[in-house]
């Protein structure tokens, strides 16, 4: 019998601290985990490779997070409806653009460029993404109402990494023109 082939790999603090969690949670020595999860990888590839941006991953890693929900796109519209109507509907949107900038934060320490942040908000079903040029894109939206929140997003994203976007509003589309980013 061949002995085992051996490796040594480096993982960052984040990801070792979830190595040991999932290692004392399932019982397993550290190279048990490691044969397991290569296999289970190996296995489902397919779940990972079906889309180019890596979309089902993405969605995980988001959900697994607990930051993300999954809402029905009818109650989403319903609650932004409900918000344009209310007479303090700007408290909403300046709280929206607190969290924006933080978002732009948290996107800043993942050093996101302007594509891969419109790529990782487009897996939230806001809106479909076309690139249109090397760094132009077209946002389309099934509502007016999102639209004025993704533009409220990006505005704040964008100018709190220090971002410069040009964005043209048209009837249920935002064209963006990335000018400078990462």
């Amino acid at each position: 019998m061949k002995s085992p082939e051996r490796i040594t790999i480096a993982l960052d603090e984040e990801t070792a601290g979830l190595f040991k969690k999932m290692k004392e949670d399932l019982g397993m020595s550290q190279s048990e985990l490691m044969r397991e999860s290569l296999k289970f990888f190996g296995r489902h590839k397919s779940l990972f490779d079906f889309a180019e941006d890596k979309k089902v991953y993405t969605h995980a890693e988001m959900l697994a997070a607990g930051e993300h929900i999954i809402l029905d796109i009818d109650h989403w519209i319903l609650f932004l409806g409900f918000i344009e109507s209310h007479p303090e509907k700007e408290k909403f949107w300046d709280m929206h653009r607190e969290v924006s900038r933080a978002h732009a934060e948290q996107f800043k320490h993942k050093l996101f460029n302007a594509e891969s942040i419109l790529r990782r908000l487009e897996m939230c079903n806001l809106f479909t993404l076309s690139k249109t040029a090397k760094s132009e894109f077209t946002l389309i939206f099934g509502s007016d109402l999102s639209k004025k929140f993704v533009r409220i997003e990006l505005e704040e994203i964008f100018s709190g990494m220090g971002f410069m976007v040009e964005v043209k509003e048209d009837f249920s589309k935002l064209r963006l023109k990335v000018i400078h980013d990462l």
